[in-house]
Parts: C-alpha cells; sequence; structure tokens
C-alpha cells in the first residue's frame, strides 16, 4: 500500500510562522537577517510579500520579494534540509514570480553565491541569466555572488513558459 503525503500548500507568511522561519533560515544560511527583520518586513514593508510552504501544517519552506514599480527583487527563498529535493523550492519560486506578475513587476533579479549551483539551475529554470558578479558580496566568507535577472515577466512568452511549468 502507497503512503500518500500531505500536499504542499503554500500561504501568507504571519507573524506565528517567524519562529519556524528562523529556524530554517539558521540551517540553510552562513549569515541570517536581524532578528526582527521578518517582523518588520511583514508589518512596515508594503513593497514586501513574504509565503510559507507548509507540509501537513508544519512550515517547510518560505520565501519573499519587493515589489517597486516595475522591478522586483527576491529577497529570500529557503526550504528545510530536511524536505529539499521534493520540489518545493520550485513550487516556492513559481508562486514568487506570480506575485511579482500580479503587482506589475515587469523584471525580476536576485543574487546567489557562485557556489550554490543547486539554486543557479532553478533560477535559469524560470528564465534567470546572470548579467554580473558583485565580488566579495557575502560577509561570512568573502563568496562572489551571481547577480541574476528575469525579464518580460508582463509578456505572452514568459507567462505561457510559467505557466506550463507550473501545471
Amino acid at each position: 500500500m502507497k503512503m500518500e503525503l500531505a500536499p504542499f500548500v503554500i500561504e501568507k507568511m504571519t507573524p506565528a510562522e517567524i519562529g519556524d522561519v528562523r529556524r530554517i533560515e539558521t540551517a540553510s544560511f552562513a549569515t541570517q537577517w536581524p532578528s526582527d527583520a521578518f517582523y518588520n518586513e511583514l508589518h512596515s514593508n508594503r513593497s514586501a510579500h513574504y509565503y510559507v510552504g507548509k507540509v501537513g501544517g508544519a512550515t517547510v519552506a518560505y520565501g519573499g520579494i519587493w515589489v517597486v514599480m516595475e522591478d522586483s527583487h527576491v529577497t529570500t527563498i529557503a526550504v528545510d534540509e530536511n524536505h529539499r529535493g521534493r520540489g518545493y523550492g520550485d513550487a516556492l519560486m513559481a508562486r514568487l514570480i506570480a506575485e511579482a506578475m500580479t503587482h506589475g513587476a515587469a523584471w525580476m533579479t536576485l543574487e546567489v553565491r557562485e557556489s550554490n549551483v543547486a539554486a543557479q539551475r532553478l533560477y535559469r529554470k524560470y528564465g534567470f541569466a546572470t548579467v554580473t558578479t558583485r565580488k566579495a558580496y557575502y560577509s561570512d566568507n568573502g563568496e562572489n555572488a551571481l547577480v541574476m535577472w528575469a525579464g518580460d515577466l508582463r509578456g505572452e512568452l514568459y507567462r505561457n513558459r510559467l505557466n506550463a511549468m507550473t501545471r
């Protein structure tokens, strides 16, 4: 008998999830945001849009974007290390892009560590291309960041691509 897994559900982040988000962040990144950053993003930044991914009611992923006019910036995205490789980051990325499009963004950008090949592969899947390198961007070890952009989010071609990937 095949055991059914609980579905992955994406919801808007609330202050109640910040503790779980901080736990995932600490396990995922060498440097963390200040302790009040997520609270401030949720309460004070009208450009911010944050989501959590849940399985069986437990928060296992999170991500966020800023949308300012036509530009959107992926601020953070992470999946709990025990839940990686199941497509949750992929689904969350698609949701962040859809949210950016809903708010009128035509472009999306992000920074990613040069060593994070898995994340780069995900971003390329969604049409991101490396446009420059920020030398010694990461304060923990001086690693470079690749700056990636995806454009023409409003175009029919990109919308069709996103729809095809998320069916």
